[in-house]
């Protein structure tokens, strides 16, 4: 068994043997925690039994000499209603009994069963995929999450399939050690049953099992993450050759990722946690946030705080669990969240409104990034600083807050020779330095946009593109650093004593006053 495995056996185990009555486990693993159960109750020689809305309850396993079968009992009340009366010990699963929560009797009698329950030998466990908890059953059950497998677990699972395939044909498996492991990283925040699944179709695909396979994996991987609707997984495929400027924050990104290499932990570094991008919008803080995988060769997972939130009550707190849950599972990863600010507005002060679940999620993701250890760095973004709560920002959340200006000159032009190349143009062709001061006080954003423009007007010219339509279109556009001067100047203040230039300082206007706004 897996030390995870291990870990929430021995919890459950401790809970049992202090006669906890009721457990509620989040899963969607029920056979996994079927199995579990099921060994845990033959090691204290207790009977085992599961039941379901559809199959009643059941004994699993080989019941004792002269114990009647059980009867079917496919009604909740009544399957409650038996535990409660049975005279013996015996630990009972309850598949999706959360289900019937709306009928007051069911949660009536399940207070009344953990009541008696407290000085028997007898223990209730609830399965469900989410948390979906009364109010009156709140202290009366307690709470766990079976975790993900480890990879000590996929790694079972991938032999068990090797030696399948290798049975029936040799040639059906062609993994070395290095092969195996990549394959069983790949497969990390899977359920076992999904990572089955996938290994098996990794099997089919190409007639044989292979290094090729790791990308298929990796897309069913994409797929179950999707899934959950409030986390993506993000290819990174963007380098630190595609953000111009930014040098310190560069470097600091380098020295960082040190901290996963082999020998880190025994020097005593911890892995770092993760880094705040506060500043202009259209900047490159977002793209900057995804070149921290590719640079670090981790996974990209990008939570969507808006979607966190919904209209069932109690749903917005379990999302964000089950958001840091998977997270977690993938670890070590990057975990990407976009304007944090606007997911989290009024986060401190929402009771009103909302009935206290902006709080509530703020406050859980709060805790968990201070005190996770999974190896999950947090990349956040934010525009507005001034709604950011101040409990965001304290020291331990994030390694470093990092405050991204408009670029300077340098790398105004080293932004621009990159969207031209990407575009399939010579760099070395066009003035670049008469370019970079032709857009003084623009955003990454806003030079991209002028040479898109730039390209439009020489197509329809009907020529190749020359710097002086670059020029023109730039001539043409009113920056945010004009339209937005004085917010800039508030938050450029801000960052004065609070943050740390991701760029090198220069000696040239903060904001172009010269360029006017146009009406």
């Amino acid at each position: 068994m897996s030390s995870t495995a291990t870990g929430f056996a021995e919890q459950i185990d401790l809970l049992v043997r202090a006669r906890y009555p009721v457990l509620y486990v989040v899963t969607f693993e029920e056979g996994r925690l079927e199995q579990l159960l099921f060994d845990l109750a033959r090691r204290q020689g207790k009977p085992f039994a599961v039941w379901t809305a559809t199959r009643g309850l059941r004994t699993i396993g080989v019941r004792r000499e002269g114990t009647p079968e059980l009867p079917h009992f496919p009604a909740p009340t009544e399957v409650l209603e038996h535990i409660r009366a049975e005279r013996g010990a015996g630990i009972y699963l309850l598949e999706d009994l959360h289900l019937h929560f709306e009928d007051p009797q069911v949660v009536r009698r399940l207070r009344d069963v953990a009541a008696e329950l407290k000085d028997s030998h007898k223990t209730v466990v609830l399965s469900a995929a989410r948390m979906a908890l009364p109010p009156e059953l709140e202290k009366d059950l307690t709470v766990l999450d079976l975790p993900l497998p480890d990879e000590t677990e996929l790694d079972s699972l991938l032999r068990s399939l090797c030696e399948q395939l290798y049975q029936q044909d040799p040639k059906s498996v062609a993994l070395t050690r290095e092969d195996s492991r990549a394959l069983v990283r790949a497969a990390r925040g899977l359920t076992l049953a999904e990572a089955e699944n996938a290994f098996a179709k990794a099997a089919v695909h190409g007639d044989r099992l292979d290094a090729a396979d790791i990308k298929l994996v990796m897309e069913e991987k994409r797929q179950a993450i999707r899934k959950s609707g409030v986390l993506d997984f993000h290819p990174a495929e963007t380098t630190l050759g595609d953000v111009g400027g930014l040098e310190p924050l560069k470097e600091w990104l380098r020295r960082r990722g040190k901290a996963l290499l082999p020998g880190a932990r025994e020097f005593g570094l911890g892995a770092p946690k993760g880094v705040l991008l506060l500043g202009v919008p259209g900047c490159g803080k977002s793209l900057t946030a995804q070149v921290i995988a590719h640079s670090w060769q981790l996974p990209l997972l990008h939570l969507d705080l808006g979607r966190v939130f919904s209209g069932l009550l109690g749903s917005s707190e379990d999302n964000m669990r089950k958001a840091l849950r998977a997270a977690e599972a993938v670890a070590p990863a990057v975990l990407w969240i976009d304007e944090i600010e606007k997911g989290l507005a009024g986060g401190t002060a929402s009771g009103q409104s909302d009935g206290g679940t902006a709080q509530r999620v703020f406050a859980s993701l709060l805790t968990w990034m201070q005190e996770q250890r999974a190896g999950v760095f947090v990349a956040a973004t934010a525009n507005r600083i001034d709604a950011l709560p101040p409990e965001l920002l304290r020291r331990g959340r994030f390694d470093e807050i990092f405050f991204v200006d408009l670029p300077q000159a340098m790398a105004r032009a080293e932004i621009l020779a990159i969207h031209l190349r990407k575009r399939g143009r010579d760099a070395k062709l066009f003035a670049l330095d008469e370019l970079a001061k032709a857009c003084e006080g623009f955003s990454g954003a806003e030079i991209e946009q002028a040479l898109v423009e730039a390209l439009f007007a020489a197509f329809d010219r009907g020529s190749e593109l020359e710097g002086q339509d670059i020029a023109q279109a730039m001539a043409e556009t009113t920056p945010l650093s004009v339209t937005s001067a004085e917010e800039i100047g508030r938050m450029r203040d801000w960052a004065k004593t609070r943050a740390r230039p991701a760029d090198r300082s220069a000696a040239e206007p903060s904001v172009p006053f010269a360029r006017r706004a146009r009406g």
